[in-house]
Order: structure tokens, then C-alpha cells, then sequence
């Protein structure tokens, strides 16, 4: 899995974890900041946050189109500043009124147009190292590694907010309304690392940070040149790509919409016995040391590997029995924490996913590219199945007298924590091969314009998350049949222009 890549790989993985780990511990408690430090209801907040992640993904176009032209390193460092600016300033408690909407609306401002220079930029100089021909072949599971690092800071996010808040009310005494603000706080330390970690191994990725055209032009070896008719018909394939991709994003950001007030509202809010051991993220942790250990076990050539190997299993099944004995006799479940399951399983079937798929291609049977966008809109629609099925018979959303949620039921916390697996699934096939897809058939000259192509339809879905958000108060299965049809239809839709995307591909 990690053989043969290029060092640059993980230098820009770590950094781009470090500003994961920030945007997720924001995220994971945002909607639920909007409604109890403002009061603001359950579709206003959701329109909020739909608006602020379309803008996240939309303004890498921009932040594209400005590295084509002077350089993507340079946009990337002055990206991470403005975030840091953006989070330093949501970290600020002003009270609820008016100052203080304004404060979070430039807040959120300037951590949209640090994003659209940092995130597609970083992406493409990742793409860049697989242009070299001793690379190339292993361009897909370069990034599905660096998919898996930005994971690995989303996974313990939820956590750290969780946490954060947790100690400001028992230790400071603050408002739950207030002891938001310091869990945004976590956000500006996680972009100090990892501007740290991007200029401290420079070195290893800096021959990437260069425009393709530029290098083709300075370089010895002929390159091929691109026909306009072939350029047009990479970039139409491509926006046909993005068409399907706005719908799976709109299906699968619902985890900080929809799926959170289905938490709120209708999940047990305690757990006990093994099932509560999910949702300490140090035990998820140890089960995915046994899931690598176990790769390492059946994988490694040497006597010495196969026993690291092992012994890193030992001491993970040691781990969770200590710790399964050390359990409460209840645990507590917060809505926000729900939301490290992803991430977990992102992290724990990255291996899984690459030893399948290297396995179908050395007997020929890889599924293209486009083909695994398809199969994962299929499997996003089964986890909004799973989600319609487990809903029937429940009340709709309702609210007391102060417009504020109420609990209506105790769901077992299991069908969220199975959605989340399926949409893990989903996010496998589609995210990080659509990303390595792009890389591949952008034309060379519009590198940086296609990546932030890729965000633009990611941002449109994200747009349209707030459309559920908004449906929230009727008939769940209403709500969930909804994303059932839009995945189902985009699935359809991707697989009618297959064959022209494969040949594009090759």
C-alpha cells in the first residue's frame, strides 16, 4: 500500500491533515453552535451551513485559476493564513447579537477564501508528483493515502470538540452557548501545525509546486500537445463527471445537517456495555491498528515484519479488553459524536479498498475510474434506504413553545453508525478516484481550473444540502426517500455516458 510512493506524498498528506483536523472539530459542532448561541431554527441553520460549505468548495475555482497563473505554493501559504485569521475570529466570544452574527458571518468569509487557495492547490501538487512515469501507476492509491490522512484529522475532531467544550463548562464555568468558541480555538493551533509540517518538508515536494505547461516547455523529452477537439472533450467529460458529483455530496453532507438532528432528536442519548465502546475514538483507534496489523501479517516478506505485525495486534486486543473493562456503567452520547464514524472507516478500509482493487487489476478486472463513481452513487442510495427503512413509524420533528427541538424518540445509535459505514463505502468509490480522475484527464494547461472545477460541483451539492434541512419538520421518509431518488437518478445518469467517459480515461 505505502511502497513506491514519493516522499512528497506524505509530507503533503500530513499538512493537509493538520487543516482537516481544524475544519471538522468547527464542523462538528457548527450547526448545533448556530442554534443555541443564536437561537436560529433548525432549516436556518442548515441553510447557514449549506451556504458556508458551498462557498468552502466553490472559491477553490478561483483559488485555481490564480495558481495557474503565479504558482500554487504561493497560494497555499497564503491561504492557511486566512483561515487562521477566519478561525482566530470565530474563537472570539461576542455575546448573540448583531455584532457578533456579523463577526461569524466575516469569520466564515475569510475561512471560505483561505480554503479555495489551500485545498484544490495542495490536490494538484499532490497530482503533480504521479507525473513522473515511475510514479504513474500508482496515482490512484497515492490518493486514496492522502484521502485516508485527511481523515485521520477529521476522525479525532468530533472528540476534541466534544472534549473542548466539556472542560471550559466544568472547569471555567462557561455557558454551553460560549464554550463553543474555544473548541473553534482548536482550529487555529491545527493550522499552526500544519504550516509547519508544509515549509519543514518542502523539500520533499518542491519540484511539484510548478504549472505542467511551464515544465513541459522547460523540459528535454518531446510532450505530447493536446488537439483542441481533445481538449474540449476532456473538459465536457469532466463537467459531466461534476454533474454527478454534486448530487453524492449533496446526499453525503447531510452528516452535519440531517443525520445530526436525527442524532438530536431521535438516537438514544446513553449507551452501555460493548456497544458503547464506539464511541470512545481511542478504541476505534486500536481496531484499526488490528486492521493494519493484519495487512502487515499476510502482506510483509520478512520473518521480523510478520512479527511487528503481530505484536501490534497483541497489544491492540490487550488494549481494548483493558479498556472495555474500564468502561462506565453508561456512556453518554453526543449528537457531534457520531460524526468520527466516517472518518474511522475511511481510515480503516482505505487498505481494504486498495488491496481489492490492486488485486482486481492484476487479474484485469478493475473497474474504470467512472465506473467506481457510479457504483458509489448506488451505495450512498442503499445508505439513505437503510435510513428510510429504520425511520418508519417514527413521529415527525416537532418543537416546544421556544421553536427549539425536541427529543422524540430513543433509536438505537446502530443505524446511524451502519449509514455511516455504507456512506464509507460510497466515499471510497467515488471521492478520492474522482480527485485522482481529474488529475489525469485535466488538460495540462487548465490543471488548476479543472481541480477547482471538481470543488465548484462539490460546492453546488453542498448548496443543496440545505434542501433536507429545510424539508426537516415533515415525514422522515419523506425527508430520506428524497436522497434515495437523487442518488438512484445520478447512478442512472453516469452510467448512460460510461462509455464515453472510460475512452477519455484510458
Amino acid at each position: 500500500m505505502f511502497e513506491g510512493q514519493p516522499k512528497g506524498l506524505y509530507a503533503l498528506a500530513l499538512a493537509n491533515t493538520g487543516e482537516r483536523f481544524g475544519y471538522y472539530t468547527m464542523l462538528a459542532v457548527f450547526v448545533l453552535f448556530l442554534q443555541a448561541n443564536f437561537g436560529f431554527s433548525a432549516g436556518t441553520a442548515g441553510l447557514i451551513y449549506s451556504v458556508f460549505l458551498g462557498f468552502v468548495y466553490f472559491l477553490p475555482l478561483f483559488g485555481g485559476m490564480l495558481a495557474d497563473k503565479f504558482g500554487f505554493g504561493k497560494m497555499v501559504t497564503i491561504g492557511i493564513t486566512i483561515m487562521f485569521l477566519g478561525y482566530l475570529l470565530l474563537a472570539i466570544p461576542l455575546g448573540k447579537g448583531g455584532v457578533a452574527i456579523a463577526a461569524m458571518g466575516g469569520a466564515l468569509a475569510l475561512i471560505c477564501a483561505g480554503t479555495g487557495l489551500f485545498k484544490g492547490n495542495l490536490q494538484v501538487m499532490v497530482g503533480n508528483l504521479y507525473d513522473d512515469a515511475q510514479y504513474a501507476a500508482k496515482r490512484d492509491a497515492g490518493f486514496q493515502i492522502f484521502y485516508m490522512a485527511i481523515n485521520i484529522g477529521a476522525m479525532f475532531a468530533p472528540t476534541a470538540a466534544i472534549e473542548m467544550m466539556n472542560w471550559a463548562q466544568t472547569s471555567l464555568g462557561m455557558s454551553e452557548a460560549d464554550s463553543y468558541h474555544l473548541a473553534f480555538a482548536v482550529a487555529c493551533v491545527s493550522l499552526i501545525v500544519s504550516i509547519a509540517i508544509y515549509y519543514v518538508f518542502r523539500g520533499t515536494f518542491k519540484h511539484a509546486d510548478r504549472n505542467k505547461v511551464a515544465a513541459a516547455s522547460n523540459a528535454s523529452a518531446p510532450t505530447k500537445e493536446l488537439s483542441p477537439a481533445e481538449t474540449k472533450e476532456r473538459i465536457i467529460c469532466l463537467c459531466l463527471v461534476f454533474a454527478v458529483v454534486i448530487f453524492f455530496w449533496m446526499a453525503f453532507h447531510q452528516n452535519g445537517s440531517t443525520l445530526t438532528y436525527f442524532a438530536r432528536d431521535y438516537t438514544a442519548t446513553s449507551s452501555s456495555g460493548l456497544a458503547s465502546m464506539s464511541f470512545y475514538v481511542i478504541n476505534l483507534v486500536l481496531g484499526i491498528f488490528i486492521v493494519y496489523g493484519l495487512f502487515g501479517l499476510f502482506q510483509s516478506r520478512t520473518g521480523k515484519g510478520k512479527g511487528i505485525s503481530a505484536a501490534i495486534i497483541l497489544a491492540a486486543v490487550a488494549g481494548l479488553m483493558y479498556r472495555y473493562n474500564q468502561l462506565p456503567e453508561t456512556t453518554s452520547v453526543s449528537a457531534p459524536i457520531f460524526q468520527h464514524f466516517n472518518a474511522c472507516f475511511v481510515v480503516a478500509l482505505t487498505p481494504v479498498s486498495i488491496a481489492l482493487f490492486s488485486w482486481l487489476a492484476k487479474k484485469g478486472k478493475e473497474p474504470t475510474a467512472p465506473l467506481k463513481i457510479g457504483l458509489g452513487m448506488l451505495v450512498a442510495a442503499v445508505a439513505y434506504i437503510l435510513m428510510t427503512f429504520g425511520s418508519i413509524g417514527l413521529p415527525a420533528p416537532e418543537f416546544d413553545a421556544a421553536g427549539q427541538p425536541m427529543h422524540m424518540a430513543d433509536v438505537t445509535p446502530n443505524l446511524l453508525i451502519m449509514t455511516y459505514l455504507i456512506l464509507t463505502f460510497a466515499e471510497l468509490l467515488l471521492s478520492p478516484i474522482g480527485i485522482s480522475f481529474v488529475s489525469k484527464v485535466a488538460p495540462p494547461k487548465y490543471a488548476g481550473m479543472m481541480m477547482g472545477g471538481w470543488f465548484v460541483a462539490t460546492a453546488i451539492g453542498n448548496f443543496l444540502v440545505s434542501i433536507p434541512a429545510l424539508m426537516w419538520g415533515a415525514s422522515l421518509t419523506v425527508v430520506w426517500g428524497v436522497l434515495v431518488g437523487i442518488c438512484l437518478l445520478a447512478a442512472l445518469f453516469i452510467f448512460v455516458i460510461l462509455k464515453r467517459l472510460n475512452k477519455v480515461a484510458r
